[in-house]
């Protein structure tokens, strides 16, 4: 069980100082627990220690960075029940979820304790011509300095790990910005991290008003700032952030082909879980699935029998697939969206009913461009299918958005494989699979309104340093 409050944390140190944020159980509507709130003084004060914590941050061994997030996997392994009941409670992930993500969680800091010790420079020729003679080069990465990370909901401990390990791997000290909605898991890290030998002042974990949390993206003393959710706000903090280097991780709409030679029964189960695991509260859950003509009907009947087999209910039960959507108002939205497709020509195959904060899951058919569904980012149990008889009409049809994450196609043929990589406008490609795929040491992320920059720990590593150049010159 939850306890009855957790506190904040403010320069390595839990601060109970009220019990201003309620922590809903979000399948029951239930206050689970409470938790402290920071104020705009508050986020200042962290700020400040983390602007002070740089040197010492920087002075970090890599093998003490690597220590620090050993420990951390560690002791999130011997919390790993407690982690995913407090998932399952506090964003209503079913518990089989859940436990995936604290998994993932462990490989997040796993990598980049693998990753800390790794962080190399480069030698450089510099005698490219006759003035250069007797000069040589050298190139080592430094850290950036105090880090600002703001996370979403949907996934409170992942997406959190992949702005903390990078940033302790690295030697950046940081200021964390968790969801209200689902606060606990990114205090549970601070509690961990709490336990190491960070410098005092590295560290910040701050459930936040949004009158104090502008500071995270305007304040200069922060050298960085990296961002997880919807486009609208992204777009907003990019623009409002001044000189410092942006990382934004934002929405999709993400598509998967299945041609005409996949393997259907392989390909219904990937789908089906795709666009429905997590409730369907991913960015890179699929949305829209487009099915060959000579597999159409085949897949079709497979696709709606597998989507109405899944049970919905409590996300405590070991058999629940579909849990509740982050909040009523969310799947009044989806329910809305639902009807506007159904009400412009869409079949609705099976799904569409809402009770409260619970959507069963939903397959609409043949949904005209221009309706939400098809345009915009469901984030939630719904999926789209139609059909398709030529392939290279179907990756337009991928490009034909806005948004561009990833894309999954189901094929055998190595040229259209190819061609899928070389044509798509997306940040991944996966053959094979589902656009949902992901592992945390991969490059991960988007383009168009899907985002700037990539996460993945060596990538994300990579953006938390800079280069620093020394030229030597040897007398001739």
């Amino acid at each position: 069980m939850l306890k009855d409050a957790y506190p904040y944390y403010l320069a390595n140190e839990a601060v109970f100082a009220n019990q201003d944020l309620e922590v809903t159980d979000k399948y029951s509507g239930d206050v689970a627990t409470r938790v402290a709130m920071a104020d705009a003084a508050t986020i200042d004060q962290a700020i400040e220690a983390a602007d002070k914590a740089s040197a010492a941050m920087a002075a970090l061994a890599p093998y003490e960075r690597q220590e620090i997030l050993y420990h951390c996997v560690k002791r999130f392994q011997e919390r790993f029940d407690e982690l995913a009941e407090a998932l399952c409670i506090e964003a209503g992930k079913p518990i089989k979820d859940a436990r995936g993500e604290v998994t993932r969680l462990i490989d997040t800091f796993r990598v980049a304790a693998e990753e800390a010790v790794r962080i190399e420079g480069e030698v450089l020729n510099l005698e490219i011509s006759a003035r250069a003679k007797g000069y040589r080069g050298m190139v080592k990465r430094v850290p950036i300095g105090p880090c600002s990370f703001i996370s979403p909901f949907n996934f409170p401990l992942n997406l959190a790990a992949h702005k903390v390990a990078p940033a302790i791997a690295a030697g950046c000290p940081f200021v964390l910005k968790p969801a209200s909605r689902t606060p606990i898991g990114a205090i549970i890290i601070g509690e961990v991290l709490a336990e190491t030998a960070l410098p005092k002042g590295a560290f910040s974990v701050l459930p936040c008003h949004r009158d104090g949390a502008d500071l995270f993206t305007t304040d200069d003393r922060f050298k960085l700032l990296s961002f997880t959710g919807s486009p609208d706000v992204g777009w907003d903090l990019k623009a409002r952030a001044g000189k410092k280097p942006v990382i934004l991780e934002l929405g999709g709409n993400a598509a998967v082909v299945v041609d005409e030679d996949a393997d259907l029964n392989d390909a219904v189960e990937r789908i089906v879980f795709g666009a429905f695991y997590q409730s369907g509260q991913s960015c890179i859950g699929v949305q829209r699935i487009m099915i060959h003509d000579k597999v159409y009907d085949a897949l079709k009947s497979k696709l709606v029998e597998k989507t109405a087999s899944l049970k919905m209910g409590d996300p405590k039960d070991e058999d629940t697939f579909i849990g509740p959507v982050i909040s009523e108002g969310e799947a009044s939205r989806l329910e809305n969206w639902i009807n506007e497709a159904v009400d412009a020509g869409a079949t609705l195959l099976t799904g569409g009913k809402r009770n409260g904060a619970m959507l069963e899951a939903t397959l609409l058919e043949d949904a005209p461009a221009g309706t939400h569904i098809v345009e915009e980012e469901a984030f939630g149990p719904v999926a789209v299918i139609s059909r398709f008889s030529d392939f290279d009409a179907a990756l337009q049809a991928i490009n034909d958005s806005k948004f561009g994450l990833q894309a999954g196609i189901f094929t055998r043929d190595l040229y259209k494989a190819q061609k899928a990589w070389d044509v798509l406008e997306v940040g991944g490609v996966v053959i094979g699979d589902v656009p949902s795929w992901r592992v945390d040491n991969m490059p991960y992320g988007g383009v168009k309104d899907s985002g700037l920059g990539r996460e993945g720990i060596r990538w994300a590593i990579n953006d938390m340093t800079e280069e620093r150049l020394l030229v030597i010159r040897t007398p001739q």
